[in-house]
């Protein structure tokens, strides 16, 4: 991953099977900033049995829930012909194509049109025959580890590395996959226990309503960011609720930006733009009293006051007992110059 914090827009299944929704989708990213817009890759087929039922959260976002897992995923399938419409389309708009493939076949067509980053989705990290195909891609690998133990994490990211894979082409996503996930279960200090485990780069796959965490989440060091967006969270589908609308997901990349800069490089110094300020809000050692030349200097004779620019009130005690060589009135800014 590139050295600054890479900032995917999730637009998942947010199109609702609609190219051109999927169009205005890739329009919102591209317009916020962010580097990736990523889609869904999948064959409902291969994802998922007929019979299987909706999660809850997918109960709760949908207006029909009467409806299989099957049914629901068979509407949002995107097919060859519109990834390679949609990734002409971002390529376009300045904002790079993502998408994750949710099946083995997804995953071929994927590397066939050029993907330059494959992602694991916290579903298939306990699924071996599909990352035994991501892996030998040999591309850049992103893990997210929604629902995972930190010995599931271990089993996977074993499998990649002993496969060949090296650790500086794998980001691990600390992740809780729960639309919306509640605030007391995001468990954000995981990520930092994620990297000091596996010594690898680090990022977070947010479901949290609103920009809070995903900002926390690059001031705790995370390199990657993951963020669903739509264009209405009113819409009818399985993520718009847990969805950030366009200007929140222009807000958040902003956000992210400056809390980038921020972070800085660590060493503690000052700053180029508070150089100005030391001498102004530091203070020297100032005289306090009118004093006749032979005085010996006392602690009493002494005021720490502003500006800062004159001896500093760390070296009063050198001071103490020396005498001065002229007389000083009330205010004087002590020097060296003054002392015999």
């Amino acid at each position: 991953m590139p050295n600054k914090v890479i900032i995917i827009a999730e637009a998942g299944v947010n199109h609702n099977g609609s190219i051109e929704l999927a169009k205005d989708l890739i329009d919102v990213a591209a317009q916020s900033g962010a580097d990736y817009v990523k889609f869904q890759t999948f064959k409902a087929e291969k994802l998922v049995s007929r019979s299987a039922n909706l999660a809850d959260y997918q109960k709760n976002n949908l207006k029909q829930t009467n409806q299989t897992q099957f049914e629901m995923l068979s509407k949002l399938e995107l097919n060859e012909s519109a990834h390679h419409e949609l990734i002409a389309y971002c390529k376009k708009q300045g904002v790079k194509f993502l998408s994750t493939g949710f099946d083995i076949g997804s995953l071929e067509m994927l590397n066939l049109l050029g993907i330059d980053i494959f992602k694991v989705p916290s579903g298939e990290i306990t699924n071996l025959p599909y990352i035994e195909k991501l892996i030998s891609f040999r591309k850049p690998i992103i893990l997210s580890t929604g629902m995972c133990t930190l010995q599931e994490v271990r089993n996977t990211f074993r499998i990649i590395t002993e496969s060949g894979v090296s650790v500086d082409q794998i980001t691990i996503l600390h992740c809780n996959t729960e639309y919306p996930t509640p605030f007391k279960d995001v468990n954000l200090k995981a990520m930092s226990s994620i990297q000091k485990e596996f010594g690898v780069q680090v990022g977070y796959s947010d479901h949290t309503l609103g920009i809070e965490v995903p900002i926390a989440a690059v001031a705790m060091g995370a390199v990657c960011i993951e963020k669903h967006f739509t264009l209405d969270r009113s819409m009818d589908g399985p993520d718009h609720k847990a969805s950030l609308e366009p200007d929140e997901l222009k807000s958040m990349v902003c956000a992210i930006r400056n809390i980038e800069q921020a972070l800085g490089d660590g060493i503690k110094r000052p700053s180029e733009s508070e150089q100005k300020n030391i001498n102004i809000a530091r203070k020297s050692i100032h005289i306090n009293k009118e004093l006749k030349e032979g005085h010996l200097l006392s602690a009493e004779d002494f005021d720490m006051m502003r500006p800062g620019d004159g001896l500093s009130p760390m070296s009063y005690k050198e001071l103490v007992g020396r005498k001065i060589k002229r007389d000083l009135s009330i205010n004087h800014q002590l020097k060296l110059a003054d002392l015999r």
